[in-house]
């Protein structure tokens, strides 16, 4: 193999290593990112079913307050 030949294809597999490397570190922020997404739907859930317990009555329901 030529010298010209044997650096090109170290050059290669440098690029090749360096595009593995970044694919794992991508992975690596999407796997985060899913757990995040299914701690924010968690909460969203609680929140949501918080507020419908905590709902308002019409005013027409609602008692007067002692003063009237």
């Amino acid at each position: 193999m030529t010298n010209e030949l044997e650096e090109r294809l170290v050059a290669i597999e440098m690029a090749l290593a360096n595009q593995e490397k970044i694919t794992e570190d991508l992975n690596q922020v999407i796997i985060e990112q899913g757990r995040m997404i299914d701690r924010l739907v968690k909460q969203n859930q609680y929140l949501m079913t918080l507020a419908e317990q905590d709902t308002v009555k019409p005013l027409s329901e609602e008692t007067p307050p002692p003063h009237y």
